[in-house]
């Protein structure tokens, strides 16, 4: 008996404290999968109900068992990040109890209320828009399609660029866009053959990457750091596109808006942007595993500049195994830049630090990387694998490491650089009222009053997210209404009681069920 007893006991236990969608893994869903898995969204599977993520328990337990979503190459434990992806083990744990559990839903009118995606533009029309031709993919199943489009940009003046905004016309079939700025406007379209990854002149250079559930490229542009990127007259963009295997005869036209600083704006500091790291010098045998390096400066003689390091964004094709890159100071530091454990050329992009790693004088910065052109690589695109050399194509290699860096000025290495870049997002358009909900004073500094219509006795909930689904702040949580007319106040801080920065925010509302959203901005 007593042995039924605690059995029991146990069972009930289990029951108890089991997770639920509504009360534990909804919020990670929204936080960590949803940028890609929300409707309109680069992914054919959306995650972000219940019944839409139980059904999927089996796959996503093989997915996150094997670290393969959500998608984050960095190696977190070597260097920080702005908008890290990466799930915590406690994200892991909370998910895979659940679905061991049996993917219990629990109350759903206890749900938090889901993120907000704008599938348009978010920084609003800016100063110029380029756009390439439609575009009909030729990925057909087992191949991938990789096209570059090089448009005239039609500037008549130089300018300065404080924003980039990556729109893709299809956000189903657009798995990566890299964004060039050609000065010569030599550049030509390469869309026939299916393989072009890249500009064929090294006086083009990369500035912005878009990815599956990134943001806008928006640099500190407000005292004390505004930091901008030239373009000159007549330059054209280059966009060099990647459309995955099986979106064959899907249409796209991915554009591109720049918003520029105004003409003769002062205090503005140059970021530059290259591929610091080159080795073109390099042969990968078959059936092996070949390291490639690389240095820069070239031989010991080290940085002629103290130099401030925005971001990172190393580059390998198909072949590609391992790369990481550092470097070392004349004191033999060493400064992490990024450590990308499992290669995987799907899922590349401009990496942003937290705060800017400092490399003073003398310092050199390096690259170390392995190449698997054996049989076991699965993406290897050669069955037999043959000998490959570095090239243009995606089945040729490269070994690259570009940064955007700039001229290191005293405390830099201070900046909270995502507090910075999120504050450039105030520079949105006035949002409109929608789903009967109204906000307060909208834009505002301080308090935003929200309001909707309910019933008495009507269980509400408000979370305040940002623009890349993050919770920032919970208004309210699971209130029961006592009018039919329902106020709730955020009070423009996070839940950590810190003051929410400028930018753009989504209010999202549960009404006994029915969720509601509406823009905010804070300035």
């Amino acid at each position: 008996m007593n042995r039924i007893i605690s059995t029991l006991f146990l069972f009930l236990s289990t029951i108890t404290f089991a997770q639920t969608w509504s009360n534990d893994v909804a919020p990670i869903f929204y936080n960590k999968c949803a940028q890609c898995h929300h409707p309109g969204g680069i992914s054919a599977t959306s995650l972000t109900t219940f019944n839409e993520v139980s059904p999927m328990a089996n796959a996503i337990n093989t997915y996150i068992t094997n670290d393969e979503m959500p998608p984050w190459p960095p190696n977190n434990n070597y260097q920080q990040y702005v908008h890290d992806r990466a799930l915590s083990s406690t994200d892991k744990t909370t998910i895979l109890n659940w679905i061991a559990n049996g993917t219990l839903e629990g109350n759903s009118a206890n749900t938090p209320p889901p993120p907000v995606f704008n599938n348009g533009a978010l920084l609003g029309a800016g100063d110029l828009e380029v756009r390439i031709p439609t575009y009909t993919s030729k990925a057909q199943i087992g191949h991938d399609d990789y096209a570059c489009f090089s448009i005239p940009s039609g500037l008549t003046a130089n300018r300065v660029i404080k924003s980039v905004e990556i729109i893709p016309g299809n956000r189903q079939i657009v798995h990566h866009a890299l964004i060039y700025l050609d000065p010569t406007g030599n550049e030509l379209t390469d869309s026939i053959g299916g393989d072009c990854s890249s500009p064929a002149l090294q006086t083009t250079t990369l500035i912005a990457g878009y990815t599956p559930g990134a943001t806008p490229m928006t640099l500190p542009a407000v005292a004390p750091l505004k930091l901008g990127i030239p373009i000159t007259s007549g330059s054209n963009i280059y966009f060099a596109m990647h459309y995955p295997a099986g979106s064959f005869g899907e249409q796209d036209s991915t554009k591109v808006i720049f918003h520029f600083y105004p003409i003769n704006e002062t205090g503005i500091r140059q970021v530059y942007a290259a591929p610091i790291i080159e080795n073109w010098n390099f042969t990968l045998p078959p059936n092996v595993v070949t390291t490639v390096n690389g240095s820069y400066p070239a031989g010991n003689a080290g940085l002629t500049n103290n130099v401030s390091i925005l971001s990172v964004f190393p580059h390998m094709h198909l072949v590609g195994k391992d790369i990481k890159s550092f470097a070392i100071t004349p004191a033999t530091d060493t400064v992490k830049f990024i450590d990308i454990q499992k290669w995987d050329f799907h899922w590349q992009d401009f990496y942003f630090f937290k705060h800017m790693p400092y490399l003073p004088i003398g310092t050199t910065i390096k690259a170390v990387g392995h190449y698997d052109n054996t049989t076991s690589n699965i993406n290897n695109p050669n069955n037999p694998p043959i000998t490959v050399y570095p090239g243009l194509n995606t089945t040729d290699e490269m070994f690259l490491v570009y940064f955007h860096y700039m001229l290191h000025q005293a405390g830099d290495e201070n900046y909270d650089m995502e507090a910075l870049m999120t504050a450039e997002v105030n520079n949105l358009l006035k949002d409109e009222n929608a789903n009967g909900v109204s906000i307060y004073p909208n834009p505002s500094s301080n308090e935003f009053s929200i309001n909707f219509e309910g019933k008495k006795g009507d269980k509400y909930s408000v979370i305040i997210y940002d623009t890349q689904g993050k919770i920032v702040s919970t208004v309210a949580d699971k209130l029961i209404s006592e009018n039919t007319h329902i106020t709730a106040t955020w009070d423009g801080n996070t839940f950590q009681g810190e003051t929410a920065k400028k930018g753009v925010y989504f209010v999202s509302i549960n009404l006994n069920g029915t969720f509601l959203s509406k823009r905010i901005i804070k300035n």
